[in-house]
């Protein structure tokens, strides 16, 4: 397993540590209730430094990305990002990312365990090409600050001045000591939320600071058991959970945010422009309402029925503690997945009722958010 960097920084504070695909993670500081109700109500500092980061350089790495994933890299403004698609030939996904177009680079930021996959596709299609792609994780550490407090923490540091407003945005610092630090706007949870890729040297120091500012604003550190759980209430789709190879990105909702249709050739693009040429895809992700408690949510992989016939299956079921429901984002054919469409789940408990509700099950930010 890849220990964090900051192993013992997170010990002294008290956490609990896991894996997530070899890498190894922060679960908790021991009080998970409190660090996500931190994400909704305050702020939460995450140290996110076991995802995978590639830079990519050299003449030709705009064109050579922007022919390996589905959104417009060609396009993309200085100082400005977006989520993108790595897919295989048929369309189905390979990988989810995010790309930064920096100054003389593509940052791409992805999920654990992928690097590999990553640079090997992009090495196999250079060809001539004036590219280099560079695992950038053993020199800059991400750490991220989410909830609607964020922004005030960051201001503490007193590094970046004016933070970008705008999502994908971000805003690159160079400090005599700290050395070269970049702060986007990534709203992990639907809130107001920012990434800082920090050299490596830096991100302990930071890490420290940026926990001492949260606490100031009435926030804490926050393990990735807490922020997964306000992913999920945001109904954000995470690669290998609630989105998978075995799906397309229209059946996901990438088609919102990570798919241009008017750009030039890309792997998979034929089967994904032929989806939205023909018609729609059979399933969708969809929000679920349960109604069951919260020690007998459904499992991965429990089939969706309407009439006693299979049209679904779900992927991910959480209790929110906030909305004090049991809940599941589950695909579900297109025939049966509007919202208010009753449903049953077969369980191993026996069948659990249904009822398809719009996303975010949670909306961003809210103190007190409406029960859905």
């Amino acid at each position: 397993m890849h220990a964090l960097a900051l192993h013992e920084v997170h010990a002294a504070l008290g956490a609990a540590f896991r894996e997530e695909r070899g890498f190894e993670v922060v679960a908790d500081y021991g009080d998970s209730p409190a660090e996500h109700a931190a994400l909704w109500q305050t702020v939460g500092v995450i140290d996110l430094s076991f995802r995978g980061r590639l830079c990519l350089t050299g003449a030709d790495r705009i064109r050579l990305l922007n022919g390996q994933v589905t959104n417009d890299i060609k396009s993309l403004a200085p100082q400005t990002g977006c989520q993108a698609a790595f897919c295989g030939p048929k369309g189905r996904l390979v990988a989810d990312a995010h790309v930064y177009r920096l100054n003389e680079e593509l940052l791409v930021e992805f999920e654990p365990g992928l690097t590999t996959t990553l640079v090997q596709r992009l090495e196999h299609h250079i060809v001539a090409e004036d590219v280099q792609v560079v695992d950038v994780t053993p020199y800059y550490g991400l750490l991220s600050v989410q909830g609607p407090k964020a922004a005030a923490v960051i201001d503490r540091l007193d590094v970046f001045g004016a933070l970008p407003s705008e999502e994908n945005r971000f805003t690159a610092y160079s400090d005599p000591a700290l050395g070269d630090l970049y702060a986007m706007d990534r709203r992990r949870t639907g809130s107001i939320g920012f990434d800082l890729f920090i050299p490596t040297d830096a991100v302990s120091m930071v890490f420290d600071k940026l926990v001492t500012a949260a606490r100031a604003e009435g926030g804490r550190a926050v393990g990735f058991n807490a922020l997964e759980l306000a992913r999920f209430e945001a109904g954000i789709p995470r690669f290998g959970i609630e989105m998978t190879e075995a799906h397309l990105p229209p059946e996901t909702g990438l088609e919102k945010t990570a798919i241009s249709y008017s750009k030039g050739c890309y792997t998979g693009q034929e089967t994904i422009a032929r989806l939205r040429t023909y018609g729609q895809v059979t399933k969708a992700l969809r929000g679920l309402r349960l109604s069951t408690s919260p020690g007998e949510l459904p499992k991965a992989g429990d089939v969706v029925q309407s009439n006693g016939k299979t049209v679904g299956t779900i992927m991910s079921a959480r209790y929110s503690p906030i909305l004090t429901q049991s809940l599941a984002l589950a695909y579900v054919r297109k025939e049966c997945n509007a919202v208010g469409t009753e449903l049953v789940v077969a369980t191993g408990g026996g069948p659990v009722a249904a009822v398809i509700v719009p996303l975010p099950f949670l909306t961003a930010g809210a103190m007190f958010p409406t029960r859905v």
